[in-house]
């Protein structure tokens, strides 16, 4: 027995070829790049020095977010630990924005209107336009998620809306049976976590940084989560 106590580790996804690129990649698959993997792989190394056990392990349904839990998982000696994927645990949708560079939006359009397309909790980016939003509801990527459910660009509070059904169906179920759970997720998915977990604020929430390949770990006791170190 662990006296009621359960550990959550969230790690935002290593650094992705985007992310390189500085472009806002939202429901984009794009790979890790090889700091990425790295950065998986340093993470692995902190959970087996703090000698975590992780009993169950979700990512998003992008191949950044699943190979940096597999990554993760094989090198703390949990490879025996199956990894679930949850598309409610996907990064915020950047609608339009996808593929765009950062730096080039912003000078087009002004850095505060950009700030608050990244950042604003309820303010969405500009919309998908009709065509590509056909080609998302062909991608086979999204053939599990209900067609109504595809969004064509977010807020952080509808990301915020869609990872509490998560929150709520799995992820509480499971820590208080015990269970230390890994999940690997993105930047703005992770906001919602935290968001969610410690009834942070909106601007609290909008606030927060999320550091890629670092784990955050929390500790759960009587519905309580505390910063694990």
């Amino acid at each position: 027995m662990r006296n009621q106590l359960s550990l959550l580790i969230l790690v935002r996804h290593g650094k992705s070829l985007w992310n390189v690129e500085n472009r806002f990649t939202g429901w984009t698959d794009i790979s890790l790049s090889n700091d990425g993997i790295k950065e998986a792989e340093i993470a692995a190394l902190e959970i087996l020095d703090n000698k975590i056990n992780i009993d169950n392990a979700y990512s998003s349904i992008f191949n950044r977010a699943i190979k940096t839990g597999e990554i993760i998982l094989n090198k703390s000696n949990h490879e025996f630990v199956k990894l679930e994927k949850d598309w409610r645990l996907n990064e915020r949708h950047y609608g339009d924005l996808q593929g765009l560079n950062k730096d080039e939006t912003a000078a087009k359009f002004g850095k505060e209107k950009v700030f608050q397309w990244r950042r604003s909790f309820k303010t969405k980016p500009p919309l998908l336009e009709k065509k590509d939003q056909q080609k998302q509801l062909e991608n086979p990527l999204f053939k599990n998620i209900p067609k109504s459910r595809i969004p064509l660009g977010e807020s952080l509070e509808e990301t915020v809306n869609r990872v509490k059904e998560f929150c709520n169906e799995i992820l509480f179920n499971k820590l208080e049976e015990e269970k230390n759970i890994l999940i690997a997720a993105h930047g703005n998915s992770i906001r919602a976590l935290i968001k969610i977990i410690k009834n942070k604020s909106e601007k609290e929430t909008e606030k927060l940084e999320i550091q890629t390949g670092k784990p955050i770990i929390f500790k759960y006791k009587n519905k309580v989560f505390t910063k694990f170190k």
